[in-house]
Formats: structure tokens, C-alpha cells, sequence
């Protein structure tokens, strides 16, 4: 078989394999948006719900997605470490990639999915740093293991040897056990004040419900509406 072919048939195989997967195969809730709330911060926190009570795996884990200065996008997968009234908060350090990038251009989106329901809530709104008291208590709450990885402040720099990365975190936790109310200058807690939610719910016909709140500004009531799947 010539490699032209050959590469041919690699990608049929893909094709069909990945048609032949299934799609929407738990059991997905309903949803009525007639129904939602005037705030996207109760339904948020009803599907959050509903998502730890239905065994949905890890249903904190959210993409944040940031843009470089070109404008070129770049998103990861983390942990939502709270929610109030005002949005959504996550920590990284601010030397990191994604650190960086929100100091340049604090325009950021969010996505959840919640796969076994069917589920995605779209965010888009804008990252503002935490004061250092609240950064500070954030890094204090997290496990040894996460604040000795959070004391490397060598996040997305390039790496030449695996075994590097154990001995800086033996030292790191050397450090930690001298000094337990150790924080490094360079934590940094970010709330996500949004502009836009989207709450999608999967129909295995493909007439997905999708209902979107919008607002001008912080303070602004928000408007909601649906939007074609």
C-alpha cells in the first residue's frame, strides 16, 4: 500500500470511529427556561447542584480561557475555587501563562461541562485580582501537595529534565515545613465578574435548549433571551 494510502485509510478510520461513537448517551434533566431565574447566579448554582447530586465527575473543573497580546487564545482546564454573588473564582500564579496574560488583557471566558447531563455554562466577563489578604487565604486553605507545587513559581517555563521538577519540590516543601504560613509573592486569586452566561442543554434530537443572559455593565440588570442550537 502506497503511504498516501496508507494515510488515507488512517484517517477513514478516525472517521468512522469517531461517528461511531455515542453522543448524549446519560440521562438528561429538563430544563425550561421559561422557568429560570432573573439572575444567572441561581440557575448557575441549581445545575451546580444538580450536577454533584447526579455523580457528575469532578463538576468543578472549568476551562478558563484567556488571549495573549495578539489577541491569540490559549485555555486550560482548573478548578473553581468559589462562587458568590459577584462571579466566579479561580487561583494560578501570576507568572504563569495565563497569569500573564490576564495582567495584559483581563478578558476572560469560562466553560463548564457537565457531559453525563448534557450540560455547558458559557461565561464571558472579565478576571480581576484579589487582594493579597484573600490571596493569601486561598493559598494557606489548599493541601500541602498544592502549595508546595504553588511555591515552584516556574509554571509554563520551559523544562529540560522530569527530575528537576522533584527536587525543587522537596525544597519547596522544606520550605513549607520551616515556614507553614509561607505564601509566595506571586499567588493570585482571580474573581470573574461576568457580561454574558449561557446555560445549554443537550436534546438528543439536536434541539438544544440555550438561554442566555446579557448585561451592559456590572451594576446593570441582567436581559435574557434564547438563542438558536
Amino acid at each position: 500500500m502506497a503511504v498516501s494510502e496508507e494515510r488515507g485509510s488512517v484517517r477513514s478510520g478516525v472517521r468512522d470511529l469517531l461517528r461511531g461513537l455515542p453522543v448524549f448517551s446519560g440521562v438528561l434533566p429538563e430544563f425550561d427556561p421559561a422557568a429560570a431565574p432573573e439572575d444567572p447566579a441561581e440557575l448557575f448554582l441549581e445545575w451546580f447542584a444538580g450536577a454533584v447530586e447526579g455523580g457528575v465527575a469532578e463538576p468543578h473543573a472549568m476551562t478558563v480561557a484567556t488571549a495573549d497580546g495578539a489577541g491569540a487564545p490559549s485555555a486550560r482546564v482548573v478548578i473553581m475555587k468559589d462562587f458568590t454573588p459577584e462571579g466566579w473564582w479561580f487561583a494560578t500564579t501570576t507568572g504563569s501563562r495565563k497569569g500573564r496574560e490576564l495582567a495584559r488583557n483581563p478578558a476572560v471566558a469560562l466553560l463548564f461541562h457537565w457531559i453525563g447531563q448534557g450540560r455547558q455554562v458559557r461565561v464571558r466577563g472579565r478576571a480581576e485580582p484579589a487582594d493579597g489578604e484573600r490571596c493569601a487565604a486561598d493559598y494557606l486553605a489548599r493541601p500541602l501537595e498544592s502549595r508546595v507545587a504553588g511555591l515552584h513559581g516556574r509554571q509554563s517555563e520551559p523544562l529540560t529534565d522530569l527530575a528537576e521538577v522533584d527536587r525543587v519540590a522537596r525544597e519547596s516543601r522544606e520550605r513549607l515545613e520551616r515556614d507553614p504560613g509561607l505564601v509566595p509573592e506571586d499567588w493570585g486569586l482571580y474573581l470573574v465578574r461576568p457580561a454574558e452566561v449561557e446555560f445549554w442543554q443537550a436534546d438528543r434530537d439536536r434541539r438544544h435548549t440555550r438561554l442566555r443572559y446579557t448585561r451592559p455593565g456590572t451594576d446593570a440588570p441582567w436581559e435574557r433571551g434564547l438563542l438558536w442550537p
